[in-house]
C-alpha cells in the first residue's frame, strides 16, 4: 500500500485544519482512541468524508493503557458470554493473519490448576470451546494439556507445591499506542482529515439537531467550527461528558482503574504467558520485549479522568498476587515501571467492575448525534462498523458496505517479504538483525521512511541517550509522520521509554525533545518547557505511587 497521505506532521495539521473549517463532513467524530481511530477509518473506507478531533493525542486514554493482547477474553466463557467471545477471537484473529501482523505477536499462556482430576477436565473444555469458538486452527496453534512436569519446563519460575498441572493456549501480544495511530494514519491515508490537541467545547445544533461541533485548538488557541451530517462521539470514559455538552445524557459510565506493573526479563525464568484466577478478576503476566507486563486491577475510579494513576496499594496487590505463583519473589526494588487505564464500563447494578459488561452499545440522541462506548479494545473495528451503520439515516446517500476487514493497516503490506531478508537489511544499513527486526515489529514495511531520515542524517541511527533501544531517528519520525505535537506524546506512546527504563525517561527527555523541537520548531525555551513539564508529571505519578490510597487531587 502507498503511504501518501498517511502522514500526521505539523504541516499536515494546518492543512487538516484549513479543511476542517471549509467543508462539511458526511461524519465528525470525536476521539482518538482506538475505537474513534477505528470509526474513521471505517467511514472514509467506504467512501464518506471525515473529521476526526482529539482533545489530546492520539490514544492518550485507554486505548494506550491497556493489557497490549487481542484475546477472545477466556474468563468470559465463565459468564456464558459466548457471542463476545466469538467475535472477539475472530477479531484477534483477523488482526494476526491480515489487517496488522507486523504489530502483533501470538504468544502462548499458561492456565495452571491447583486441583487433581475435577479441574482438568472442566478447564479443559473452556480451553477447547476457546480454541473453536476463535477458529484458531491456523492463526493461533492449539491448545494443549500440561503435566505438573511440563508445566515446570515452560514456567520454571511456578511454585511446584501450587499446581498439579496446566494447559497452555495461545493469543496475541500487540503495541496499543502504536496500533491505535496506525489506525489514525490509514485513516488519513484513506482521506480522513485528522487533527489532534482539538478539544470540543461545544456541539452546534440547526434548530433541535445537531450539524457540527465547535473546538479548541490548544495550540493556538483559536476556535473553530466543524459541520457535519452526523457527529460521532467516541470519547470513551468521557462519553457522558460529550453527551452532557449536547444537552442530553442518556449514558452513564462507571470508570474502572486497570494497573499494569513492568519487570525486567530476567526476574521471571518462563517461556511463557501467565493467567490466573483472583479472587474478583484475573492476573496475567505477558511477555512484553525485554520485559513482562503483570496485570491488572480492577477498581472503581470517582476522580478526575484524564490521568488516572496508581497507588501503593495497587502495586502491592500486583505484587502479592504474582508472588502467590512465582518464585523467586518479585519485590518493589524489580518494577521499572508501572501504568494506569481506565475502561469505560456501562453503568450497571453489579457490585464490582468486574463484573460489568464489556459488550459495547451504540446510543442515539439527540438528533443527529450518536455515541459508541463499551467493548474491548480487541472489538474496536466491529464497534466502528455499527456505529457507521447507524449513522447512515442522517447521510444524504447510504455508505457502501463496511471492507475494514480486508484493509491491511499502512505497514503491513510487504512486511512478509522485509521479515524474510532481515540479513540483506542488515547489510545495506549497517544496523544488527536483531534491531531490524524490532524496527520491523514497530514499523513493518514503513522502515523504508526511517531509512530515508538517516540517508539525509545519518546521526539518527545513533541510540537516543538513556533509551538505547531507541534510536533518534525514531523521534524525529513520531514528530514527522505519526502526530507527536509534545514530548509524551513520544516518550510515552510512540514509544515505551516511559515505562521501559528505570528513571521513566527522565535522562532520554532533554535529548528526545530537541530532536522533535528540530521538526516542530520548538525555540529552546519551549524545549525546556517541555522537559519540566514531563518532568513534573512523572513526579506526579511517582508520588501518587507512594500513598496508599487514590489520591482525589491527581489527574483533576
Amino acid at each position: 500500500m502507498r503511504t501518501a497521505g498517511s502522514r500526521l506532521g505539523p504541516v499536515d495539521r494546518l492543512e487538516s485544519l484549513r479543511r476542517l473549517t471549509e467543508q462539511e463532513f458526511d461524519i465528525i467524530v470525536v476521539g482518538g482512541g482506538v475505537t474513534g481511530a477505528g470509526t474513521a477509518l471505517d467511514a472514509a473506507s467506504r467512501g464518506l468524508s471525515v473529521a476526526l478531533l482529539e482533545a489530546r493525542d492520539l490514544a492518550i486514554g485507554t486505548s494506550s493503557r491497556s493489557g497490549k493482547t487481542f484475546h477472545g477474553g477466556l474468563r468470559y466463557l465463565e459468564q456464558l458470554n459466548f457471542s463476545l467471545v466469538r467475535q472477539a477471537a475472530h477479531e484477534r484473529n483477523l488482526m494476526v493473519d491480515r489487517l496488522c501482523p507486523h504489530l502483533t505477536r501470538p504468544t502462548p499462556f499458561l492456565f495452571p490448576l491447583t486441583r487433581r482430576v475435577v479441574e482438568r477436565p472442566y478447564v479443559g473444555a473452556g480451553v477447547l470451546l476457546y480454541d473453536l469458538l476463535g477458529g484458531a486452527r491456523r492463526t493461533m496453534p492449539r491448545h494443549r494439556h500440561l503435566t505438573k512436569t511440563g508445566a515446570l519446563r515452560e514456567l520454571p519460575a511456578l511454585r511446584p507445591g501450587r499446581i498439579t498441572g496446566a494447559l497452555q493456549y495461545y493469543d496475541a501480544i500487540f503495541d496499543d499506542a502504536r496500533h491505535t495511530m496506525t489506525v489514525a494514519r490509514t485513516a488519513a491515508r484513506f482521506g480522513a482529515q485528522v487533527a489532534t490537541y482539538l478539544e470540543v467545547t461545544g456541539v452546534l445544533r440547526a434548530a433541535d439537531r445537531v450539524i457540527g461541533v465547535r473546538a479548541s485548538d490548544h495550540e493556538t488557541g483559536q476556535e473553530i467550527d466543524v459541520r457535519g451530517r452526523c457527529v460521532v462521539s467516541a470519547t470513551g470514559v468521557w462519553a457522558d461528558h460529550l453527551q452532557e455538552l449536547a444537552g442530553k445524557a442518556n449514558v452513564e459510565v462507571r470508570p474502572a482503574k486497570g494497573v499494569h506493573i513492568v519487570v525486567p526479563r530476567d526476574r521471571i525464568r518462563s517461556q511463557t504467558g501467565l493467567i490466573a484466577r483472583t479472587a474478583d478478576s484475573v492476573l496475567v503476566i505477558r511477555p512484553w520485549g525485554q520485559f513482562w507486563l503483570i496485570g491488572t486491577t480492577d477498581t472503581p475510579w470517582d476522580h478526575g479522568r484524564d490521568d488516572p494513576a496508581a497507588n501503593s496499594s495497587d502495586v502491592d496487590y500486583l505484587l502479592e498476587q504474582v508472588n502467590s505463583w512465582l518464585e523467586p519473589a518479585i519485590s518493589r526494588d524489580d518494577i521499572v515501571g508501572v501504568y494506569a487505564g481506565l475502561r469505560p464500563l456501562l453503568k450497571g447494578d453489579a457490585e464490582s467492575s468486574a463484573a460489568l459488561s464489556r459488550d459495547h452499545a451504540v446510543l442515539a440522541g439527540p438528533d443527529g448525534m450518536l455515541t459508541v462506548v463499551g467493548g474491548k479494545y480487541t472489538t474496536y473495528r466491529v464497534m466502528a462498523e455499527d456505529a457507521v451503520d447507524a449513522a447512515a439515516k442522517w447521510l444524504d446517500r447510504p455508505p457502501a458496505p463496511s471492507c475494514t476487514q480486508d484493509t491491511p493497516l499502512i505497514g503491513a503490506d510487504g512486511w512478509a517479504v522485509l521479515r524474510n531478508q532481515v540479513g540483506r537489511l542488515s547489510q545495506e544499513s549497517g544496523m544488527p538483525p536483531e534491531l531490524i527486526e524490532r524496527l520491523l515489529g514497530r514499523y513493518g514495511s514503513l522502515i523504508d521512511d526511517l531509512f530515508e531520515l538517516i540517508a539525509g542524517r545519518p546521526e539518527l541511527a545513533e541510540p537516543i541517550g538513556g533509551a538505547p533501544p531507541y534510536l533518534q531517528v525514531e523521534a524525529v519520525y513520531a514528530a514527522s509522520h505519526e502526530g507527536a505535537r509534545h514530548l509524551d506524546d513520544v516518550l510515552v506512546r510512540r514509544t515505551h521509554i516511559a515505562m521501559e527504563t528505570p528513571d521513566r525517561g527522565l535522562a532520554a527527555a532533554a535529548q528526545v525533545a530537541a530532536l522533535v523541537g528540530d521538526v516542530l520548531g520548538w525555540d529552546e525555551q519551549t524545549r525546556r518547557d517541555e522537559v519540566s513539564r514531563y518532568a513534573a508529571q512523572i513526579d506526579a505519578d511517582l508520588r501518587a505511587e507512594a500513598v496508599p490510597t487514590d489520591n482525589p487531587g491527581h489527574g483533576n
